[in-house]
């Protein structure tokens, strides 16, 4: 073997090992901004669902408002 080929191969290894921290560092941005994307999501979903709630809650008082006044 010559030193060529080993300064190619280590050169090589290098060279991936810095695409895959490259890679690495990029996923975990991206991995991070959808985990935060996902907890606005699920505020949103929480917020809708206590709206529903309250709506039911409202619906709920004007029907038995509604049977009390058609029961007198």
């Amino acid at each position: 073997m010559d030193w060529t080929t080993i300064l190619t191969g280590v050169g090589t290894v290098i060279a991936i090992m810095g695409i895959n921290a490259t890679l690495f560092s990029w996923l975990r941005s991206d991995i991070k901004d959808i985990k935060t994307e996902a907890a606005a999501d699920r505020r949103d979903i929480l917020q809708l669902i206590r709206d529903v709630q309250q709506e039911m809650k409202d619906f709920h008082g004007r029907l038995c408002a509604i049977e009390e006044r058609n029961k007198k």
